[in-house]
């Protein structure tokens, strides 16, 4: 049984690069990135569908009954449906090419008009148009990586066990304590309902007539909402987008970002990192492995260590050194750096690439931070002045992951509350965890924007998420 033309199956570009497609007739949908017109009567278009780096060429013949009224008029962004013949090209640097004998046209780019037309076109342009830049090779590329960096996420935790669970945008809870975080109202801001009488201060925000009947916030993390789950399911883990009102308008910040969060119950933290080595591995060896012309763009055109790094890192067996064996290395290496060391300081930037970079010269998980410089819900080790939390840092960008054993003990978490200024009392449900059957746990967050920075080489944040959500940017 013969598939007429109108019923035909669409194949993917990527698929009619292979030489096993050679004698097959195929139907093509694409957008034009070429238009080359030969004196011999026939052009070369150049078709781009999105599902991988190259094009492919369509020989299009001057016998096709539209090619002076359509074809000839096809710009740069122009769209069209193809039905043709895959053929072996005799073209360098492309092993086919397709014979149309159909070029349907359906939608025009105007070439006066289209943006994309110039090569060489900087970022901070694209930015500006972030609604076209996905058709650049540069974007393009950017998210068939952060694609096949979500499935490796998924695949990695789903092969081991864990259940993907979904926690909520909306909270009244505040994770890290920080209190940078966006609030969600029904309230008319022109007419805010305030405190008249007894039950809070006087002229205070009256939050019991909004919708929730409280304050609440968009997310910063999914991870106390993981600890109930995980400590009835026992490996779990979640994936979403997450808020953090930050007014900081860098290359590394984002007011909306994607993470992930294991939660691991019976885990200490010997298996927190022993999961975070084997994520990462994981995630880089993937995206080589199923990524290679998109990352072989990103090792040309952007950063030429990308694949040597990746490599590197999958190949090596991280080092452990404790905070206080980081602090004593860099506090004798004799390095000047623009944040001076001291124990009990937040290691930066500079400090944690003197430590993967020039030290090591591989990754590194620091752990057992100082208790002052890390979140409430860490456990408190026995000399009272550490926690029981870790960070991975790579190359070239330092922190990449941070996790930690949760405190578990119920006294000791309240006293951390307590000196932490949170009021035990907003987190009855959590320590409710800690009275009932409280278990060892453990897990960590990693930033997708960040990994895919940092896979990709892409020098701005705002590069490697399709709608970048930062101060004074939301046009979509």
């Amino acid at each position: 049984m013969t598939t007429s033309v109108e019923t035909m199956k669409q194949t993917r570009v990527h698929q009619v690069l292979q030489t096993e497609s050679i004698g097959k007739k195929v139907k093509l949908a694409g957008w034009v990135r070429t238009r080359r017109d030969s004196k011999g009567g026939f052009s070369f278009i150049e078709l781009n569908d999105g599902s991988c780096m190259k094009s492919v060429q369509i020989l299009a013949e001057a016998a096709l009954s539209n090619y002076e009224s359509e074809v000839l008029k096809l710009g740069i962004g122009s769209s069209i449906e193809v039905i043709g013949d895959v053929v072996e090209s005799p073209g360098k640097g492309q092993t086919t090419e397709v014979k149309a004998e159909s070029v349907k046209v359906l939608g025009y780019a105007d070439p006066q008009t289209y943006p994309l037309q110039k090569k060489g076109t900087s970022m901070e342009f694209l930015r500006s148009i972030a609604h076209l830049r996905p058709r650049t090779n540069t974007f393009g590329a950017v998210a068939r990586v952060r694609n096949e960096i979500c499935r490796s996420i998924h695949n990695f935790f789903q092969s081991r066990g864990f259940l993907y669970i979904n926690t909520p945008i909306i909270t009244a809870s505040d994770c890290e304590g920080a209190g940078q975080m966006f609030n969600v109202t029904t309230f008319d801001l022109k007419d805010v309902p305030r405190i008249s009488g007894e039950g809070g201060a006087k002229g205070d925000i009256d939050f019991e007539q909004d919708f929730f009947g409280r304050a609440t916030h968009l997310t910063v993390s999914g991870q106390l909402e993981a600890e109930i789950y995980a400590t009835a399911l026992t490996n779990v883990y979640t994936f979403g987008p997450t808020f953090r009102a930050e007014n900081s308008n860098t290359s590394r910040h984002l007011a909306e970002f994607w993470m992930v969060e294991p939660e691991m119950a019976f885990c200490d933290l010997e298996g927190d990192m022993q999961c975070a080595e084997d994520f990462l591995k994981t995630i880089f060896n993937d995206v080589m492995t199923n990524c290679g012309s998109d990352m072989e763009f990103f090792n040309e055109r952007i950063d030429k260590t990308v694949l040597e790094t990746l490599k590197h890192i999958v190949d090596s067996d991280f080092v452990r050194i404790s905070y206080t064996e980081a602090v004593d290395i860099l506090l004798k290496c004799g390095e000047k750096f623009e944040f001076p060391v001291s124990w009990g300081i937040d290691l930066q930037s500079e400090h944690e690439r003197y430590l993967t970079e020039k030290k090591f010269k591989k990754p590194v998980i620091v752990y057992d931070y100082p208790k002052d410089i890390k979140a409430f819900y860490m456990r408190l080790n026995d000399d009272g002045k550490t926690v029981r939390a870790m960070d991975v840092l790579v190359p070239k960008v330092g922190e990449i992951i941070g996790g930690s054993q949760r405190e578990e003990r119920l006294d000791v978490l309240i006293e951390r509350m307590k000196a932490c200024d949170l009021d035990p009392e907003e987190y009855w449900w959590y320590l409710d965890l800690r009275k009932f059957g409280t278990v060892p746990h453990a897990g960590f967050g990693l930033g997708l924007e960040r990994t895919v920075q940092f896979v990709t080489g892409m020098g701005n944040i705002r590069d490697v998420i399709p709608f970048p959500r930062a101060p004074k940017t939301a046009d979509f």
